[in-house]
């Protein structure tokens, strides 16, 4: 989790949503993306249009892989984009550890939802 701070609303949505994420609580995250949401496919590769792609792409990584993502901080663009660094695991459905580092997801927003989302 990120240190106690004053969030923005941009930030408890997206911290609410990696909690979401790592209990696999799909319906919730979904909810919080735009119809026409515009995703990374960082398992697969490419990218994914839509929320039931989205779905998909996420029904097909957690059947096969355990990835865990904690945000552990936030940075603000010019552009009105979100930068979240996170750390990331993730472990075969055994659970033995197969990646643990630090990426960074930034996020677009459109109308209070997450309209895109990219990796660096």
């Amino acid at each position: 989790m990120v240190e106690p701070r004053c969030m923005n609303e941009q930030e408890r949505l997206l911290e609410r949503i990696y909690t979401a994420f790592n209990r696999r609580e799909i319906d919730i995250v979904l909810a919080a993306m735009h119809p026409a949401v515009d995703w990374p496919n960082g398992w697969e590769g490419g990218r994914v249009s839509g929320r039931d792609e989205v779905r998909s792409y996420w029904t097909r990584q957690w059947a096969a892989v355990d990835p865990t993502v904690i945000p552990v901080g936030f940075q603000h663009g010019s552009d009105g984009r979100v930068s979240v660094r996170v750390h990331q695991t993730v472990r075969d459905l055994s659970g033995n550890l197969l990646g643990d580092e630090e990426v960074v997801h930034v996020y677009a927003f459109e109308d209070g939802l997450i309209k895109a989302m990219d990796i660096e």
